[in-house]
């Protein structure tokens, strides 16, 4: 079994989310509270990336690993 790193990770997560927003979108109104989140959650994991935070990126991942179709 192998494990991912964050640096695998973080990015994979990111990309799941993003690939869940139309679908989101696609519900209308009932969605838009999970779409503002997801929003959030996103900008946050791309800003703790960017910094290279390692305590904010595994945050970003936990805050990501909530979010589901």
């Amino acid at each position: 079994m192998t494990t991912d790193t964050l640096a695998e990770a973080l990015p994979r997560k990111q990309a799941r989310v993003r690939a869940l927003i139309p679908i989101y979108r696609e519900i209308g109104p009932p969605g838009a509270f999970a779409l503002m989140m997801m929003e959030r959650s996103l900008q946050a994991a791309d800003q703790a990336a960017a910094s290279g935070d390692v305590v904010a990126m595994l945050r970003a991942l936990e805050d990501l690993r909530g979010y589901s179709a």
